[in-house]
């Protein structure tokens, strides 16, 4: 490589949990640099996702966690040319790209949801993904069936 790597920008805890994770899914969330909007949707999502599970003793952060946890992939398909022909090979995936996919993946399929507000379809996902079900919960599901279907071009890993 010609140029030196850049350096890895420190994301500050957010204001109420002290928790980097949060801040690194709020700005995920953000559209157009509103951060407190994007904190109040975050924030009441929870609220509401803990509402909805009344005998579930965890905190809200706590199920949050877990539903981001159960949708957490752990390999995925790059392609790779051999020869003329492209072959989709399974490769594992480094922990922080893990935490952005799974992000992103929960976000993306709570926009898709049906719902009124951004924060009841964030919720209503973050239940789902608890509870091993949902959109995001089956691309991840997705994602593994295709690495194990290639799972005979693993040797072209570089």
């Amino acid at each position: 490589m010609r140029k030196a790597k850049p350096k890895k920008r420190v994301v500050l805890p957010d204001p109420v949990f002290h928790d980097v994770k949060v801040s690194k899914f709020v700005n995920h969330l953000m559209y157009d640099g509103k951060k407190n909007t994007a904190y109040t949707i975050f924030y009441s999502a929870l609220e509401a996702a803990k509402a909805k599970m009344p005998n579930e003793e965890k905190s809200a952060l706590e199920i949050w966690k877990k539903a981001l946890e159960n949708i957490t992939p752990q390999v995925e398909v790059k392609s790779r040319r051999v020869g003329g022909a492209t072959f989709q090979v399974p490769t594992e995936i480094r922990p922080d790209r893990k935490e952005s996919i799974s992000m992103k993946n929960l976000i993306l399929y709570a926009r898709k949801r049906g719902g009124k507000t951004m924060s009841e379809k964030l919720a209503a996902e973050i239940v789902d993904a608890f509870n091993d079900q949902g959109g995001a919960y089956k691309r991840k599901e997705d994602m593994h069936k295709m690495a194990e279907a290639n799972r005979a071009f693993a040797h072209f890993r570089f």
